[in-house]
């Protein structure tokens, strides 16, 4: 778990990262501590008058979690392909959330998900999708829902989970700028 000055840095380091991006600056975040230098994973979502603005991010660990953030931020405001990238002039109606992921897990019983806590993977083939484990709650869905949901986002039918799609599972400490970060 982050403590609050550290979900604030996060914060404060995606907004800069896209402030530089779309002024097209080079943007390398610092910061001295330790937990934020360890290797994580996150998404960033951006959110623009409530409607989704972007969101990309990465589910393996491989570079220092603030390094992570920074380069999901950018993408997420640049490279979403279901968006035009994000104008200079947009940034201060942009709202950031971030989700750091804890490792995937190969699930093997559909009762080992729990809905607002775990984000799904579901792999077919090379067909990959993922969905965050907020999507759930704020759609209403329930978990055989959620998983047909993410087998559309794969791109395969639903119900592919059934038919030997493999199921991974991540929790995710998801915050965002419209939390108190007390």
């Amino acid at each position: 778990m982050l403590i609050p000055e550290q979900r604030a840095a996060l914060l404060r380091v995606a907004r800069e990262s896209i402030q530089a991006a779309t002024r097209e600056l080079p943007y390398a975040p610092k910061s001295d501590d330790p937990a934020l230098r360890q290797p994580g994973a996150a998404f960033v979502t951006l959110t623009k008058h409530g409607e989704l603005r972007g969101c990309i991010g990465m589910v393996e660990a491989r570079e220092p979690l603030i390094e992570c953030v920074a380069k999901m931020a950018r993408a997420a405001a640049l490279e979403d392909y279901r968006f035009p990238p994000v104008r200079q002039s947009e940034v201060a109606e942009l709202s950031i959330d971030i989700s750091v992921l804890t490792p995937a897990q190969r699930v093997t019983e559909i009762g080992e998900i729990e809905i607002g806590r775990h984000g799904l993977i579901i792999q077919d083939g090379p067909c990959r999708g993922l969905l965050l484990p907020q999507v759930a709650t704020e759609w209403g869905w329930n978990c055989e829902q959620f998983l047909d949901q993410c087998c559309l986002k794969a791109g395969v039918p639903k119900g592919r989970w059934r038919e030997g799609a493999e199921i991974y599972c991540f929790a995710a400490e998801v915050f965002g700028e419209e939390d108190k970060l007390t």
